[in-house]
């Protein structure tokens, strides 16, 4: 397999990459970056955790002139958090050249004062989202006229969050000779129409299918009910132990009841949904991202583009009604080579879903029991977890052992250490002294 430098990317990005561990193309990398480097524009088909974002941003800063001060790359993408990631990735990969190269993100949930003053400075590449950019160039406080390369990313995912008129806009605000990257997990019928408007002559580039993202990562199904969900959601985080765990929930509401659930269990939890600020979203990513907590419950649109180093486990606790979230959802594990595990709750009224998954993805997801699957943890294996992930050795996790019934998840009194379980025949015979006094 060729190196980066094969590939074209110079001596100082190498660096950089091999001190971030990256040593070895992907193959949506070692297919497109060639091609970007030639000046070619180019329809991509990649799932997300392929390593696509290098794939973009390793051309665009092996093209930008740090001597021109206008804006030479603009990079649209569907949400806040993969702007942030974007904008986190191209900083990183820019730090080792000698002259620098300007970098802002521009979204929506920002001080717009702000971001205009920061747009009057020198700027070399902007990421940002349809509405605020779109917001920027009706205001006035942003040009595009110098733009030579523009990358629409995760395209389908604007689509399907309706924002294709506003990208529409911008790329005509944008010179007509630019370079354009368009990169998506579907090639829905717009998508393609829109790529066959906006750009020229493009190379088409595909990684073959869903297995290239899912392959790493061990996938089950475990079937419960809705009634014991969360139970066996809890039960499931205690057997495997991880040691960083996005959860997905369907809805903002269903996200933060079962968030407000885990912590009252005990479990160092937090929440990622679009009904949280900007600043209270940056928080919370950033504290899973320190692994200050162990469990980030979101939902999909919230986590599109998360890319966080040491996620061990993805729980389905809602199953995703199509092939596209489900292997977006899994791709926040076993990224880009890496190893990871996917557990998806599903009820009887899920079979048919799962049944769909499953050949949208070519592979039999293994299917288990719920009362099966999970079985107690000891407390000493808990208190092991707990001091594991203190430590930060890989693939443990810290955990928090909750008194709870497990036939009924209901909350029971917290017993002291020293305090013995009373056996099973004492509870059956034990008398109803209540009942004696009449309670």
């Amino acid at each position: 397999m060729p190196s980066f430098n094969h590939l074209g990317i110079r001596t100082e990005i190498n660096q950089t990459l091999k001190a971030n561990g990256i040593g070895t193309p992907t193959p949506i990398q070692e297919k497109t970056i060639p091609v970007l480097l030639t000046g070619k524009d180019v329809i991509a088909q990649a799932q997300t955790g392929t390593g696509k974002t290098l794939a973009f941003v390793l051309p665009i800063l092996e093209m930008i002139d740090p001597a021109m001060s206008g804006i030479q790359a603009l990079i649209i993408t569907p949400t806040r958090e993969l702007a942030l990631q974007v904008t986190a990735e191209v900083k990183k990969m820019a730090a080792g050249f000698d002259e620098g190269i300007n970098v802002l993100a521009v979204y929506g949930g920002q001080d717009v004062e702000k971001q205009m003053k920061k747009l009057k400075g020198p700027k070399h590449i902007v990421i940002g989202t349809p509405g605020r950019l779109l917001d920027h160039l009706q205001r006035g406080t942003i040009k595009l006229s110098s733009v030579s390369k523009l990358v629409l990313d995760e395209a389908d995912q604007m689509l399907h969050m309706g924002f294709l008129n506003d990208v529409e806009d911008i790329l005509q605000r944008t010179p007509s000779n630019r370079q354009t990257m368009l990169f998506s997990a579907t090639m829905p019928g717009q998508i393609r129409s829109l790529a066959r408007r906006y750009t020229r002559k493009p190379e088409d580039i595909r990684v073959e299918n869903s297995r290239v993202t899912v392959e790493e990562t061990k996938q089950i199904a475990v079937e419960t009910t809705d009634r014991k969900k969360k139970e066996t959601l809890c039960g499931l985080v205690d057997l495997y132990r991880p040691f960083l765990a996005i959860i997905f929930c369907r809805t903002k509401r269903r996200a933060s009841t079962l968030n407000s659930g885990l912590k009252e269990l005990g479990y160092e939890s937090d929440e990622l949904h679009g009904d949280l600020s900007q600043a209270k979203r940056e928080q919370v990513v950033k504290r899973f991202r320190d692994a200050k907590i162990q469990l980030l419950v979101a939902t999909d649109v919230a986590a599109r583009g998360l890319d966080v180093e040491g996620v061990t486990h993805v729980f389905n606790y809602d199953i995703p009604h199509d092939v596209e979230s489900y292997v977006h959802r899994i791709g926040r594990t076993g990224r880009a080579g890496g190893t990871g595990m996917a557990v998806t709750l599903f009820t009887a009224k899920d079979r048919s879903t799962l049944q769909m998954i499953e050949k949208g993805i070519n592979l039999t997801i293994k299917k288990k029991s719920g009362e099966q699957e999970v079985s107690p943890v000891s407390r000493e294996s808990k208190k092991e977890a707990s001091e594991n992930h203190q430590t930060g050795r890989p693939n443990k996790a810290k955990q928090r052992s909750s008194s709870r019934h497990r036939d009924g998840g209901k909350k029971a009194r917290p017993r002291p250490s020293n305090e013995k379980r009373p056996s099973k025949s004492n509870r059956r015979t034990k008398p109803n002294n209540n009942k004696r006094r009449g309670r």
